[in-house]
């Protein structure tokens, strides 16, 4: 039995997003009604441009915006040229960089192209739209904003939130500027309540100190209910935040990251992370979900390269992800990529150091040539940067009886395991 009214709540519960709310029932109520009426809540999701693409630890969110877009409601995304300015402090140990007008441009394309992967843009009524919060902030008078927002914030609570609280504990310093971010990020939730009845803020949970101060800002200038809704920060089962690739993004953007290369990092999550990531990367129904979650032993792989499949084609498109497909069945289970791999075969790869790995199949001509490689993080094994020259290969780099073996990015070799 459904726990939530709505549509959308029990989704974001079902499929694992769910992690706090500023008002359970007022939300769920907010959206029962809305979805009742035909007629679209509307939420936003906000992100700085200070890259020019996003990566795989944003997508939580933004699929959270695209359920939130199936489910009938429309989603704004929030590109904060004016936030960006200055920097969030929330899990930051020092002042961000100041970029410039041309990079933020150029940044703001980016993150325009990311979103689009997920969200459908246009002029329907549950379309997606974007805003740029520099539209408000360029021209506003700093005393008048002082009188009227300033007022509403206390600084005892202020010094409270984490990403406040975090840095005075380390004794790493805090500008006022980056002190002052929250005021103007609970300032851009009631321009968007003002301008286009929005109602809730959708992020990760690091923005929860953030969205409060929106959620506040609203009860106490404009005497209305926003509403906070947040994902948890989803990690591998080593607790380690997923998104990254040994210290590499997982970038969104194709100019940034090969559609291949996309595919393998979810071809490659671990065993105990696929039911996770297809609930939360894929738009399988969660019948299929569950099938894929329960296969065991070497099927788990057939569920694998569904997540790859299905995560690809969500951010890089059908004919991208079938291309990515195709070079992964050649390269793995074909024993070629452009002609035949060479080889070589074992009985079995424990106990086979990296170094003689990459000597004997003739990538190297010595073990110094692998170390220095391997600092210059020019060896890969399945498509992962090797980082440790002393580290030993196990059944568990095996995959689909082979171990991929690459030097730079077309050098590719195999070790065939009987």
């Amino acid at each position: 039995m459904s726990k939530f009214k709505s549509e959308f709540f029990n989704l974001m519960v079902e499929r694992g997003f769910y992690n706090q709310c500023t008002n359970e029932d007022g939300f769920d109520t907010y959206l029962y009604e809305c979805e009742k009426a035909g007629k679209p809540a509307v939420g936003y999701l906000g992100s700085d441009p200070t890259g020019d693409s996003l990566h795989v630890g944003h997508i939580v969110p933004l699929m959270m915006m695209r359920w939130f877009q199936k489910c009938g409601h429309k989603p704004i995304t929030l590109v904060g040229g004016a936030t960006a300015r200055i920097g969030d402090p929330s899990g930051k140990d020092k002042l961000r960089p100041f970029l410039d007008e041309e990079t933020l441009q150029n940044n703001i394309k980016g993150l325009k192209k990311s979103f689009s992967k997920f969200l459908k843009f246009g002029e329907g009524k549950n379309d997606a739209i974007m805003v740029d919060n520099w539209d408000w902030f360029k021209d506003i008078n700093y005393l008048a904003f002082l009188r009227d927002i300033g007022t509403c914030y206390s600084v005892n609570r202020m010094l409270t939130m984490d990403s406040v609280k975090t840095r005075l504990e380390r004794e790493q310093p805090m500008s006022f500027l980056e002190f002052n971010y929250m005021l103007l990020q609970g300032y851009d939730f009631c321009v968007l309540y003002n301008k286009y009845g929005c109602r809730a803020q959708i992020a990760g949970s690091d923005q929860w100190g953030n969205i409060t101060s929106g959620t506040e800002l609203g009860r106490r200038r404009y005497d209305v209910e926003l509403f906070g809704f947040t994902s948890p920060i989803i990690t591998d089962s080593n607790g380690k935040k997923m998104g990254k690739s040994e210290g590499n993004a997982v970038w969104i953007n194709e100019e940034k990251l090969p559609s291949y290369d996309y595919y393998q990092y979810f071809r490659n999550i671990g065993d105990a992370e696929v039911g996770k990531c297809l609930r939360i990367y894929t738009d399988l129904p969660m019948d299929e979900i569950r099938r894929l979650e329960s296969l065991q032993d070497k099927e788990i792989n057939e569920a694998k390269k569904i997540l790859a499949f299905e995560a690809t084609k969500i951010c890089r498109g059908l004919e991208e992800a079938q291309t990515a497909q195709d070079t992964a069945v050649k390269t793995f289970e074909m024993g070629q990529a452009g002609g035949d791999l060479p080889s070589i075969e074992k009985a079995s790869v424990d106990g086979l150091s990296v170094l003689d790995a990459f000597l004997q199949i003739g990538f190297v001509a010595s073990k110094g040539e692998a170390r220095r490689l391997i600092k210059q993080a020019g060896l890969k094994i399945n498509d992962k940067v090797v980082s440790d020259e002393n580290y030993v290969l196990s059944a568990a780099d095996v995959v689909d009886g082979q171990v991929k073996l690459s030097q730079g990015k077309k050098k590719h070799g195999l070790i065939k395991v009987a």
